[in-house]
């Protein structure tokens, strides 16, 4: 099963990589989550259903999209009420050579009290002894869990189960091939949401989700507020609140594509300009980069990719990072100091673009983490 998995990981990043060369967003899958045998999340009452509010939210997103990108194709997982497999969703937006994924979902909760929205993309917690399965995996397995609505999941899925935190190990593989453009627009669709009928912001994270996985492009799961909280039920069940919704997703996706197509220069958050940095006279090569002199600096690794990125790439956000080729891995850094104490004090900034950043200490060619 190991190999199996291995091997569809390796076709995957291989599209992936490939796709990353393009020069525009021409094609964006939305992704109303669940339908037909599958209602999702389920209101108290049972009169409300998450099938429905993301459907009515993703059709309005996709007519908005459609009206505001004319140029941009727009591609439904399902436009009405049908079941569609997770391995179905992420096949057709693979199929469409999609530059986007949207996932569009209402959360739920045993409690009452949970309530608000949240952004996901694919990965695992950043955080030093942080147990992967101990955070949203309640979500994660309940929205996972879908699979086992088919018959034969055991097969299409590669042995995967829902239920098995070691499943979710080989998710791991693929979490940094679309990562830092999944965040951009995520942060984006986060910004754009804060304020709107769903008034709390849970805040933007990586976890597992199967769907994501699949997928070969940058890829973002929403869950626009909680079906089992009686303020975001009320705000749901007013249509003029679910168009509001995906008003702020398409203007998140305008900004987005603006940055993607390289028609405008990536904005920094307003109040969150990229943190000084330190760097060399002479910037180390990505080829065999070092700190010269043996001197020691320390850094926040952003990210690690085979691919050799240009320092003024949009991926960095307005930042110069350091790189330093490592094998067969180029690392990358920012937030460049010669005290720890420099580095960290703008890490927790930095995190907020790049939720896996990791505090690094280094010397010449020696690279560890230290937080």
């Amino acid at each position: 099963m190991k190999r199996t998995i291995c091997l569809f990981l390796a076709s995957l990043l291989c599209v992936a990589l490939s796709a990353g060369d393009k020069l525009r967003l021409s094609t964006v899958v939305i992704d109303p989550g669940h339908g037909g045998k599958d209602a999702g999340a389920v209101s108290r009452d049972k009169k409300s259903y998450e099938k429905t509010f993301v459907l009515d939210i993703a059709t309005t997103l996709a007519d908005k999209i459609r009206a505001a990108c004319p140029d941009v194709k727009v591609v439904m997982t399902r436009t009405d009420d049908r079941y569609v497999t997770l391995g179905g969703r992420a096949d057709l937006a693979n199929k469409e050579e999609a530059n986007l994924f949207i996932s569009v979902h209402i959360n739920a909760n045993a409690k009452t009290s949970p309530n608000g929205f949240s952004v996901h993309v694919l990965g695992q917690s950043s955080q030093k002894d942080r147990d992967l399965y101990a955070s949203n995996m309640e979500i994660v397995r309940r929205e996972n869990a879908v699979i086992l609505l088919e018959d034969d999941y055991t097969s299409t899925y590669g042995g995967f189960d829902p239920n098995d935190p070691g499943s979710y190990i080989f998710m791991n593989l693929m979490q940094n091939a679309n990562l830092e453009q999944s965040v951009r627009f995520a942060q984006s669709v986060q910004k754009h949401l804060q304020g709107g009928p769903i008034a709390h912001d849970r805040g933007l994270s990586q976890d597992p989700f199967l769907v994501l996985w699949r997928t070969a492009m940058p890829a973002v799961l929403l869950e626009l507020g909680f079906i089992s909280n009686d303020n975001d039920l009320t705000a749901l069940r007013e249509k003029k609140n679910r168009d509001d919704l995906a008003d702020r997703i398409c203007r998140a996706f305008v900004e987005y594509k603006q940055i993607y197509d390289g028609t405008v220069d990536a904005p920094a958050p307003e109040g969150d300009k990229p943190a000084p940095v330190v760097t060399q006279k002479n910037p180390a090569p990505a080829q065999g980069g070092t700190v010269k002199d043996g001197k020691t600096v320390y850094a926040v690794q952003v990210f690690a990719v085979k691919k050799n990125m240009d320092p003024k790439s949009r991926e960095f956000m307005g930042y110069t990072p350091l790189v330093i080729k490592s094998g067969s891995l180029y690392k990358y850094y920012i937030g460049v100091s010669d005290s720890a104490a420099g580095s960290k004090k703008h890490l927790a900034a930095i995190r907020k673009k790049y939720p896996d950043a990791f505090l690094v200490k280094i010397t010449g060619d020696k690279v560890s983490r230290i937080d």
